[in-house]
């Protein structure tokens, strides 16, 4: 093509001069993609994501940027700019990432000031994967995917994609063949639809991992042929009667179609969902308790006061931190007739610890009692009348969730995070929605066995 005409209006044959980048970005669309800075050679320095290439490619390129220290030391290097457009705003950060990773621009890594980049991380060993950000990602057994420039954009595309996919997050070492797990209490992510709580065993582990293998050709940059498969499988459950599978799959179709509707990544993330790992909650009550080994055996006692005036106990029993069924226990209270916490105490201790000494028994690691000092003294005095060596026992009260021990003026306050608390709140909740449970089955006047 020739140049621009000279003064007498004649075409030049000199080639036509080519758009400057700040010009060139003035032409970008509006859409979601990734937008690649080159130098005169035509080397790739820089790979960025933008909700909007026109307006974020264009910010290099305004009088603000010269005085940006991440920006000036490398903006005038900047020979030409090229942009890739994307499906969505999560389709560009993944993007992004490939590109990164493939071609190493020297800019992206000196911007982070030699941190590490985060990492997506899925665990390829577990009978359910988790998935997880992390900036030191282990060398075997994990998928990764990254790096990634951006660790906040990052932590709002992986909840996007953990609506689809439902996977989990958490660092729980769940084992499909232990049937303990189906009495795990899943976290709020599963009340919310975004865990399909294998924790719990609500889900099959081929299912499970049929879910993470579309999660990972999302990933993989392969939304479109995901997209045909699962329209595939969705005609397929229909023709098959499988309505309740086809609902599942059209939701998750639609949810993909809607990628880029979920607003700016780095500023619609979910706050962190605390989950109760057991082995942590464990270790935490050894370190708490100054105990000479890790605790097995957790049992909470629960009084619960009916209609009629009606008293019952529950007593429910942890086996390393998870909920053991067989282990639970209901007793009507027999030795008073109006609501007395202490004496109801000290009848289910004796009733139950009694029997368990007199039979030879282990006792367990740890009892917890729901109350404060009253209903830990009324226990304690109940072990003694019965002669049992005295377990380690305390008492969680409510409101403040303080933990008394035996003996001890001051009671333990731990943070509402920690999680050897969330252990022994989960315990203490557990014995009373087992003894309301209790208190149903006494309305329908079921005739259960009791101790």
């Amino acid at each position: 093509m020739n140049g621009p005409p000279d003064s007498n209006g004649v075409p030049s044959n000199r080639p036509e001069p080519l758009a400057s980048p700040a010009e060139k970005v003035r032409t970008f669309p509006t859409e979601p993609g990734v937008y690649l800075m080159k130098d005169e050679a035509g080397r790739v320095i820089y790979v960025g994501k933008a909700a909007n290439l026109r307006s974020r490619a264009g910010s290099y390129f305004q009088k603000q940027a010269a005085d940006d220290p991440r920006i000036s030391p490398w903006i005038h290097e900047v020979a030409d700019v090229d942009y890739v457009v994307c499906q969505s705003e999560v389709d560009a950060l993944l993007m992004e990432a490939r590109l990164i990773k493939d071609i190493q621009p020297k800019y992206n890594k000196e911007l982070k000031d030699d941190k590490t980049f985060p990492y997506l991380m899925i665990t390829t060993r577990e009978d359910f994967p988790r998935v997880e950000i992390t900036r030191e990602p282990k060398t075997s057994g994990v998928k990764l995917y990254g790096p990634f420039p951006n660790v906040r954009a990052l932590r709002g595309a992986l909840q996007v994609l953990q609506r689809i996919f439902q996977f989990r997050t958490c660092s729980l070492d769940i084992d499909e063949n232990d049937e303990r797990w189906k009495w795990y209490r899943p976290c709020l992510l599963a009340s919310i639809g975004q865990c399909t709580a294998p924790c719990n065993l609500r889900i099959s582990k081929a299912d499970y991992r049929r879910d993470i293998r579309r999660l990972q050709m999302v990933l993989e940059g392969k939304t479109r042929p995901l997209m045909k498969q699962l329209a595939k499988e969705m005609h397929e459950a229909a023709a098959a009667l499988e309505f309740e599978r086809a609902a599942k799959l059209r939701d998750e179709i639609e949810l993909l179609e809607k990628l880029g509707d979920r607003g700016d990544l780095e500023t619609h993330v979910q706050p962190e969902v605390f989950f109760i790992d057991p082995k942590k909650g464990l270790a935490g009550l050894k370190r708490v308790l100054h105990l000479d080994e890790v605790p097995r055996t957790v049992e909470g006692i629960d009084i619960a006061h009916l209609q009629g005036g009606q008293t019952v106990a529950s007593v429910v029993q942890f086996l390393d931190g998870l909920p053991f069924k067989p282990g639970y226990r209901r007793y009507k209270i027999r030795s008073v007739d109006q609501p007395d916490d202490y004496q109801s105490i000290r009848e289910v201790v004796s009733r139950r610890y009694g029997q368990m000494f007199r039979k030879g028994q282990k006792l367990p690691d740890v009892i917890l009692i729901d109350g404060g000092k009253g209903q830990l003294n009324a226990a304690v005095e109940a072990l003694a009348a019965q002669r049992v060596p005295e377990p380690v026992i305390l008492s969680l009260a409510k409101r403040e969730e303080l933990i008394f021990r035996p003996g001890e003026r001051e009671p333990i306050r731990l943070s509402r995070h920690a999680f050897a608390l969330r252990l022994l709140q989960y315990v203490r909740d557990e014995a009373h929605r087992f003894a309301q449970h209790y208190h149903h089955i006494l309305r329908r006047k079921s005739t259960l066995p009791e101790e």
